[in-house]
């Protein structure tokens, strides 16, 4: 499926998992935009190249910014500063500039200072992403369905925003604007917390010096392996992450210490309708999640790479 161009010349720095399927996703929508893909990586860059999903894989990307309508930030909310610094003064008036870290505060707080007059800055989030990391792991289908949260400037301008929000649905994506400061909240306790529970969690099956490693891997559980495939992700953007979004992290994971140490208290006392009211609680939400059309029984939210 082929349509006007929402952005003629859309540079991608960071050809990982957001940024490879992203190519994915405009070339599919869009033939006649020109995406010209950048990362700090040279096997990064040079993967990306055999598996041509941009119409250019260039080095240095300064030219190419000067020139585009889109430019994409794809990389680790830890690298966002010096990626502003690299390529703020370059940019040509008009153009948006947007990426797609986890963390929006400290995004914001990073780049709005390194952007010139002239062009606009729309912090978003593609609530999407599977374990998997690196160009390889890029496939159009991904942002299907999936939420893309904008959190735009109280100065923003608003055709532009409505410009970018065609961009994404185009793409495939839902889209929703909230300030940073919430968004980042939100996803401390649906994204954050959960993944720091599951490196957590694994970390402490692999240290329990009464257990052995391969016993571990033989005998894990439908659970364990859960955790096992979110523990799986992208160790650099993680790190970033929690440290990017320390506060409201930090907020949500001593609600959650608070609330284990109820459990605890509750099997240490057999108290069987406490423990079971948990269950039922965590049940209904999963119910509503499916209803929501928010996930599905299927593995990967459904999708397969084609």
């Amino acid at each position: 499926m082929s349509s006007e161009p929402v952005f003629q010349r859309v540079v991608i720095v960071g050809l990982g998992l957001i940024g490879s399927s992203l190519a994915h996703a405009i070339r599919r929508r869009w033939e006649q935009t020109t995406i010209i893909g950048f990362d700090i990586s040279r096997d990064v860059m040079d993967r990306a190249r055999k598996l041509d999903f941009c119409d250019d894989i260039i080095e240095n990307p300064i030219a190419e910014v000067e020139k585009a309508d889109l430019v994409l930030l794809c990389v680790p909310v830890g690298a966002m500063e010096e990626v502003g610094k690299i390529f703020g003064k370059h940019l040509k008036q008009g153009c948006v500039v947007s990426d797609t870290g986890s963390v929006k505060g400290s995004v914001v707080r990073a780049l709005e200072s390194h952007i010139p007059e002239g062009v606009i800055f729309i912090p978003a989030h593609p609530v999407a992403g599977t374990e998997n990391s690196g160009p390889d792991a890029g496939f159009a289908e991904l942002f299907e369905e999936r939420w893309c949260i904008f959190t735009p400037l109280a100065e923003t301008d608003e055709s532009a925003v409505k410009k970018l929000r065609e961009f994404w649905e185009g793409c495939g994506a839902k889209v929703v604007s909230m300030d940073a400061e919430h968004h980042d909240l939100v996803l401390a306790v649906t994204s954050h917390v959960p993944h720091l529970i599951a490196f957590g969690i694994v970390d402490t099956a692999i240290n329990l010096e009464e257990v052995k490693k391969s016993e571990v891997i033989k005998f894990s559980g439908g659970g364990f392996r859960d955790f096992t495939r979110i523990a799986a992700s992208d160790a650099v953007m993680w790190r970033d992450i929690f440290l990017h979004n320390r506060e409201a992290v930090l907020e949500m994971l001593n609600r959650f210490s608070g609330d284990l140490d109820g459990l605890r208290k509750a099997i240490e006392g057999g108290d069987a309708d406490s423990i079971e009211d948990a269950i039922l609680r965590a049940q209904i939400i999963r119910h509503r999640i499916l209803e929501a059309g928010e996930d599905t029984k299927e593995e990967d939210f459904g999708r397969r790479k084609q």
